[in-house]
């Protein structure tokens, strides 16, 4: 006999099914009754004539057939929410789960998808269409193929089960789903309407996962696997189910799993886990939501042309606590709320008259992006323009364009860089989004891709797409041309990052050169490069050399030409070169090499000039931090004093060393 200790399993408690109505069996006991379709008429009829509701009839008619008690329907208070652009019409109530269906696009992932703005993302998965506003009712209408949707959706739901575990089927669904009507119109026969879930995904998704239904119910050719007979409801097989299938697909799943509980208890861990498994699926079925029934533009003659714009806007204030969208998440949805905003307002400035929407497409980066970019002279084949076009774009200067992009930063302080930075980020990293690993790229930008004169000078963007091109468009910046300068800057740049020759300081950079290096923001080394006649040659020698899939070229001070970059070099000895030769220049020496008088001056005051340049930012950051709090008590005098008497120490100080500042006669 073995003497090893085998623990007794413990017991598992078995899960009650939650009352939801107030609905007994004969038995006395709380049991789900699917209403029938004769029960959902009054409702139907009522919120057909409200005049606060607008919903197409089949909008209406699955909202009340997906209802646990339709009959509250009839005569229930329809709230108002506000949003910005005007007026959300929205009613609650109890819906079963698989009545709903997901986020079409699951703005968490934004961050993180596959946009048709990258060349190189044909036949991948891809980000959605933006959902379009129908002319006539509160509806989000999506452009896209019908398999494109349901293979989003699919993936939508795995990633959030995998990311957010829910508590749901031991307990009920307690916060409430967010839905909105939508129609589709792909013309492959599909089904036509549907509600899906504006927030709740996560929750929904669980809801589906406690839910396994037999081979048979939902269409074969989904499942896969030939051999598997039970399988877990996918919101695809939900959605390709007509009306009436998706109501009797509830009706045999409340019936089967009530069955199950009726049969005798014979206390066996396998019997309380199956019971148990039945009593999840029971709490998951159904769901409190939030439908948006209707929309009342502040500007009555925009009818439903805002409804998307408002929907979003209320994902975005609802995403303020529990589980926040993070950073590049967040950015993602301001940006198109900045691009949608700026051209429902008529303030996007395209070169050519009339192109405002192609530019709209453009720089978000979904749907047929090719077509956008050719009608407004671009070539699409290039990712590099349509980054500079975004950055040329949401750096453009004037009252009622920096008031809407404030709006939608929720932001009162100055637009500053560090406030457009982000959302251009995003947007231009969609053109290099198939396959690829951003994250360094990125962390890079996000430390500061601007410099002021993209904010000072107006630029456009050509299309600087030969080498032919590119040698014009340095001649011209040697010229001073402040118009080819910042383009060129902004091309260079794009180049260096995206090739990963331009990155965040690293801690070693100054072992690499032997040097110290400028330890500063992108936008700020670009701003240097453009200084010096080599950074200016070097940088267009970038936009031709990653264009084709080569590396850089570095600049030979010795040889006074581009040279191809020693063997031994990864991109952060690039990078650490680069950052060197912006402080010290092409020619710096290393350790034990000595520096002349006029050089070790010039590291000083660059090395102040940086120091400088940090407090601005540490300042801004304050700044930034009070409008996001909030704040606007001024601060008091005792707290900024000695500040204050620093700047004007060092203004003297500053200006005992150099010439006086020019005065316009």
């Amino acid at each position: 006999m073995s003497d090893m200790y085998v623990p007794e399993p413990e017991p598992i408690d078995e899960i009650p099914v939650i009352p939801v109505t107030d609905f007994r069996n004969s038995n006395g006991v709380f049991e789900h009754r699917l209403p029938p379709v004769s029960a959902t008429e009054k409702a139907e009829e009522y919120l057909s004539r409200h005049p606060d509701v607008h919903l197409p009839a089949s909008g209406i008619r699955r909202l009340v057939q997906g209802a646990v008690e339709p009959q509250s329907l009839v005569g229930i208070r329809i709230e108002r929410q506000r949003v910005e652009t005007g007026w959300l019409m929205v009613i609650s109530y109890r819906a079963y789960s698989p009545m709903v269906s997901l986020a079409i696009e699951n703005d968490r992932l934004l961050a993180e998808a596959s946009y048709a703005a990258d060349p190189r993302s044909v036949g991948g998965r891809k980000a959605l269409a933006m959902p379009q506003a129908d002319s006539d009712h509160a509806v989000l209408v999506h452009p896209d193929n019908y398999l494109d949707i349901l293979e989003s959706v699919d993936r939508s739901a795995k990633r959030v089960l995998a990311d957010n575990p829910q508590e749901v089927g031991e307990r009920l669904v307690e916060r409430p789903l967010t839905l909105v009507p939508a129609t589709f119109t792909s013309k492959s026969g599909e089904i036509a309407d549907d509600i899906t879930t504006v927030d709740g995904n996560c929750r929904l998704s669980y809801c589906y996962h406690r839910t396994t239904v037999p081979r048979g119910w939902v269409d074969d050719s989904l499942i896969g696997e030939p051999s598997r007979e039970i399988v877990k409801l996918l919101p695809s097989h939900l959605m390709q189910l007509s009306l009436p299938a998706r109501r009797d697909l509830v009706r045999k799943l409340l019936k089967r799993e009530h069955k199950r509980l009726a049969e005798p208890v014979t206390g066996t861990p396998a019997d309380i886990a199956d019971r148990n498994a039945a009593a999840m699926a029971l709490n998951a079925v159904t769901v409190p939501v939030q439908v948006i029934v209707g929309y009342r533009d502040d500007e009555p003659e925009r009818g439903m042309q805002r409804f998307p714009a408002a929907v979003r806007a209320l994902l975005m204030r609802m995403n303020v606590g529990g589980k926040p969208f993070d950073l590049g998440a967040q950015n993602a949805v301001i940006a198109e709320e900045i691009i949608n905003g700026l051209h429902d307002a008529g303030l996007l400035t395209p070169e050519v008259p009339g192109q405002a929407l192609a530019l709209r497409d453009a720089l978000i980066g979904r749907g047929i992006v090719t077509d956008a970019m050719q009608a407004l002279g671009l070539n699409a084949d290039f990712p590099d323009l349509r980054f500079a076009l975004i950055v040329q774009q949401l750096t453009y200067k004037s009252v009622p364009f920096n008031a809407l992009v404030r709006s939608k930063l929720q932001t009162s302080g100055n637009l500053v860089l560090s406030r457009r930075n982000g959302p251009i980020v995003e947007l231009g990293l969609r053109s290099y989004s198939a396959g690829r690993d951003l994250k360094s790229k990125r962390t890079a930008l996000e430390t500061g891709c601007l410099w002021q004169d993209l904010v000072d000078n107006p630029w456009v963007v050509e299309n600087i797409d030969t080498n032919e091109k590119i040698d014009e468009l340095l001649n011209r910046a040697e010229n001073k041309e402040t118009q080819a300068t910042l383009l060129l800057g902004v091309l260079g740049m794009i180049a260096l990052v995206m090739s990963g020759h331009l990155l965040a300081a690293a801690g070693s950079a100054e072992a690499i050169t032997g040097t110290t290096i400028a330890r500063t923001t992108v936008g700020r080394i670009v701003e240097g490069l453009l200084g010096m006649q080599e950074g200016r040659e070097l940088l267009a020698d970038a936009i031709k050399q990653v264009r084709i899939g080569q590396a850089p070229r570095w600049w030979d001070a010795e040889q006074k030409e581009l040279v191809d970059q020693p063997s031994d070099w990864k991109g952060s000895t690039f990078n650490a070169h680069l950052r060197s030769a912006v402080r010290n220049g092409f020619g710096a020496k290393g350790k034990g090499k000595g520096k002349t008088t006029a050089e070790q001056e010039a590291d000083a005051l660059t090395a102040f000039q940086e120091r400088l340049g940090e407090a601005v930012h540490r300042l801004r950051d304050l700044i930034a931090m009070r409008d996001q709090h909030g704040t606007t008590d001024p601060l008091p005098w005792i707290e900024v004093e000695a500040s204050f008497d620093q700047i004007e120490d060092l203004t003297e100080d500053l200006r005992y060393i150099s010439d006086p500042k020019p005065r316009n006669r």
